[in-house]
């Protein structure tokens, strides 16, 4: 199995980063099993986070057409509307301001090849795709979630619904082939659970011991009863 962790210019890092290391972690307790590599919809470039300046590597370009998975982090920045400080506006193209919202950097990477490639990434059936904080903002402001469930950070719940997505306030999702993490820590909680899914608990469990990181949360699945209100 091969895993894309997919860069845009604004993400955060621990978004990206914490998927990355769990899931590298698992292709090394399960040797041939999983491999993971940093991507973009440009291709190989250096790519520049919305936190401090912070750059990573991508070095591919993201193939919808491989099999396995795809995960896409959120955006780092101010909390606040897009138009709430001079001259941003969501989708602005030109270089990056260090005041920015998150909202305009999701914005922008709306403006790139990301959302057609994303698109085509989820009509993959051998495709699973997983995200990260405002990944799961990314994919619905783009149109490819409505009526799917899904979860982001907390403070974009509000946001995430108000695209057609059943916003669910859990750590992780699973929605089958769309698993969404929530805040920026969730990432390792959500790559713990895909090598749980994906190879099996015995790897997850080793992988968990050595961050020294117990998963947080039950993973919230449109299954069983409906519960009544407390």
């Amino acid at each position: 199995m091969h895993a894309q962790i997919v860069l845009f210019d604004g993400f955060d890092p621990l978004d990206a980063v914490a998927p990355f290391e769990v899931l590298s972690a698992g292709g090394a307790a399960c040797p041939g099993a999983l491999t993971v590599e940093l991507v973009s919809a440009e291709g190989p470039r250096v790519v520049v986070s919305g936190t401090g300046g912070l750059t990573l590597r991508a070095t591919a370009v993201l193939d919808p057409r491989r099999s396995g998975l795809v995960v896409v982090p959120g955006a780092s920045g101010r909390i606040g509307a897009p138009d709430d400080a001079p001259g941003q506006e969501a989708g602005a193209t030109g270089p990056a301001r260090s005041d920015e919202t998150v909202s305009v950097r999701l914005g922008r990477a709306l403006t790139t090849g990301l959302p057609a490639l994303l698109a085509a990434a989820m009509e993959n059936p051998e495709v699973t795709v997983g995200t990260v904080c405002g990944g799961s903002l990314v994919l619905a402001m783009a149109g490819l979630l409505a009526g799917r469930h899904a979860t982001t950070h907390h403070r974009g719940l509000d946001e995430l619904g108000a695209t057609g997505v059943h916003a669910v306030g859990a750590r992780v999702v699973d929605d089958g082939d769309l698993v969404t993490g929530a805040g920026v820590t969730s990432g390792l909680d959500l790559g713990l659970y895909l090598l749980e899914r994906e190879l099996g608990p015995r790897v997850a469990h080793s992988v968990e011991e050595l961050f020294a990181h117990e998963r947080r949360g039950t993973v919230w699945r449109a299954e069983g009863p409906a519960p009544v209100s407390f």
